[in-house]
């Protein structure tokens, strides 16, 4: 325990002189995870120079058996980065959420609760705000709003976020109310305008827009129409003020150069375009405003929020999280950043479209473009047409590889277990991740097996798609995930663990000359694919 302070100024500083001294021998103590890294792994990932790299490597692994430990004697719903997130997933009612409420806190609790109180202490605020991405988020939000309703009365809560929007859009259980004042839905800027508004007298209750609130006992939507529309081109530039930006922490968990993008180093958040300019993927929640609210902004408005939050943050890396960056703005963005001479690095979420041209590319590269993410979803072109992706396989090989040869890397978000997806698709969709890998067309992925939401396209016409939906049953709460029942498909989940075990060896350059039936502790199929499919469409 007496390293863990130098091990986390490490991870935040990355001090060359400290790096040599995480690696000497016996400076760590190693349990499950550092005792998994053979010599010869970390020797072939970082050689002899990449001490910098491998020092952070262990530091990190050093930091989640610390959490491991944690978690198995301390605190069970602990984790870095989500909590109690079990009882917050498809959580349909609220019964088992607020029994744990009135639970006792546990100690990770009480640390939290004193940081906040510290805060509260300090800012006096007359409305505290929490942002709510993912179930991973929801409960300790409650916890720290159930401490703001007990310790400081006056103090009005506000929910919102990824969560409230997708899981909280038939709320009707009131419990919650007694922990927030307001739950808003959507786009934030307008909402927490107008609650403070509501709050300084400016205007009444009934004149909040696509908020929950409490009336007579009862949960009641206020969404006054016309809404102010906030268009995306005239939105402010994001601001860091008052986060301790040199505390983060920058972990190297996985010895992929891609997949460190999401965990280390600190990256500049914005959004080129709002939406998505496709928004028909039968599986994707497009009926939902993140999604199907598409709005574009200009070049020069980018480049300039760029230029201010280079000059406020100090850090010129961005992350530009779109749900799918246009072509088009991509290549008129390059182009203003390179004529201007304001020198990023960066990486977004893009389609696969035929638009990407090594042309376009080189652009992209020029500018600073160092990665895009993507979805291949199932490797299957019948499958693909089903889902209304867009794209075939060939096209994404090709523009996969125009990338790759820009030194841009590409990750792809894969899928399987899609509505009807046969074991053939399933083994056919592995060759041809196997053959992207081997080809260097992407050089990450990461496979979700399918599930229908009930904001998607499948979700509200299950019929369409030949499954059953089975639950769970709405009440009164959270709802989103929906349990179905593929009559035609393959017993999906039984592809998992051989699918993550041939994608864990190819992230890491080996297992490309294994058949594939090596992954799997079942017989499968053989591929009815060529060895060179994807290598042939790519000349």
């Amino acid at each position: 325990m007496d390293k863990v302070d130098f091990v986390i100024s490490y991870l935040q500083k990355q001090d060359v002189t400290a790096a040599y001294q995480l690696l000497h021998n016996g400076f760590l103590p190693k349990a499950h995870r550092c005792k998994k890294k053979l010599a010869e792994d970390l020797d072939y990932a970082f050689g002899n120079l990449g001490v910098l790299d491998k020092a952070k490597h262990m530091a990190t692994l050093f930091i989640e058996e610390l959490g491991d430990f944690i978690k198995a004697n301390v605190d069970e719903f602990f984790s870095f980065t989500r909590y109690a997130e079990q009882i917050s997933s498809s959580a349909s009612s609220f019964d088992q959420i607020e029994e744990y409420l009135n639970y006792q806190t546990t100690s990770i609790e009480d640390l939290l609760l004193l940081l906040l109180m510290g805060y509260l202490d300090e800012e006096e605020p007359g409305l505290v705000c929490f942002t709510i991405p993912f179930p991973g988020n929801l409960f300790a939000a409650l916890r720290c709003a159930q401490f703001i309703k007990k310790r400081f009365k006056k103090i009005k809560v506000a929910f919102g976020g990824g969560y409230c929007n997708t899981e909280l859009r038939s709320l009707t259980d009131p419990r919650i109310f007694k922990y927030v004042d307001f739950i808003c839905l959507d786009d934030g800027e307008v909402t927490l305008l107008k609650i403070n508004e509501y709050l300084a007298g400016a205007i009444g209750l009934s004149d909040l827009e696509r908020t929950y609130v409490l009336e007579d006992q009862k949960v009641v939507y206020k969404n006054k129409t016309p809404n102010t529309i906030f268009h995306h081109k005239n939105l402010p530039t994001p601001t860091y003020k008052g986060l301790k930006l040199k505390k983060y922490l920058s972990f190297l968990d996985v010895m992929n150069p891609m997949h460190r993008l999401w965990s280390d180093g600190r990256w500049n958040k914005l959004t080129i375009s709002h939406g998505c300019y496709w928004k028909q993927c039968s599986f994707c929640d497009v009926s939902l405003d993140y999604i199907g609210n598409y709005q574009n902004t200009t070049a020069d408005d980018l480049v300039a929020k760029i230029e201010a939050m280079i000059a406020e943050t100090g850090t010129t890396g961005f992350h530009f999280v779109d749900e799918a960056a246009p072509p088009k703005m991509l290549r008129l963005l390059a182009e203003k950043l390179i004529e201007r001479k304001v020198y990023i690095t960066w990486w977004t979420n893009i389609r696969f479209e035929k638009t990407f041209t090594n042309e376009l590319c080189r652009i992209l590269a020029k500018s600073g473009c160092i990665a895009v993410t993507g979805g291949l979803e199932v490797a299957s072109d019948r499958l693909l047409e089903k889902m209304k992706k867009g794209v075939d396989i060939a096209q994404v090989a090709r523009v996969t590889k125009a990338f790759s040869d820009q030194n841009i890397m590409v990750h792809a978000y894969l899928m399987y277990g899609f509505p009807k997806e046969t074991a053939q698709e399933t083994v056919d969709s592995l060759e041809v991740v196997r053959q992207l890998f081997e080809n260097n067309c992407i050089q990450s992925a990461f496979w979700h097996q399918f599930t229908t939401t009930i904001h998607s396209p499948i979700g509200q016409d299950p019929d369409a798609f030949d499954i059953q939906i089975t639950g769970p049953e709405f009440k009164g709460f959270a709802q989103n995930d929906l349990t179905h029942k593929d009559v035609f498909g393959t017993n999906h989940i039984a592809y998992k663990e051989g699918l993550n075990l041939a994608l864990n060896n190819y992230l890491n350059g080996v297992g490309f000359e294994l058949p594939l039936q090596d992954w799997f502790e079942f017989d499968i199929v053989e591929t009815s694919l060529r060895s060179n499919f994807i290598e042939s469409g790519l000349v």
